[in-house]
């Protein structure tokens, strides 16, 4: 049961950084052409404008996942996802 309900919170966390980086593709590319785009070295991308909106989309959301993820290991208890845990680490 306890499996269940960190497996709930992950997907829980993966689904609001899906939608966060929805938002955040909208905000940089309202500002941003992905065709005016450039390497490092000053070259064009050689991508179509779809391809870097998709590039982009999977970067913002594996970013926010990231971070996500952290918070719910942060907040996890000792024990919690149905490893055994000391007793003298277990807070009830």
């Amino acid at each position: 049961m306890q499996t269940a309900n960190l497996r709930h919170r992950w997907m829980s966390a993966l689904w609001a950084a899906f939608l966060s980086a929805a938002v955040l593709e909208m905000v940089v590319f309202a500002l941003v052409d992905p065709e005016d785009l450039r390497w490092l070295d000053g070259d064009a991308l050689g991508l179509s404008p779809r391809a870097v909106y998709t590039l982009a989309f999977f970067l913002f959301w594996a970013i926010v996942s990231v971070g996500a993820g952290l918070a719910i290991l942060l907040c996890t208890r000792p024990g919690e996802d149905g490893d055994a845990a000391p007793a003298d680490l277990r807070l009830h």
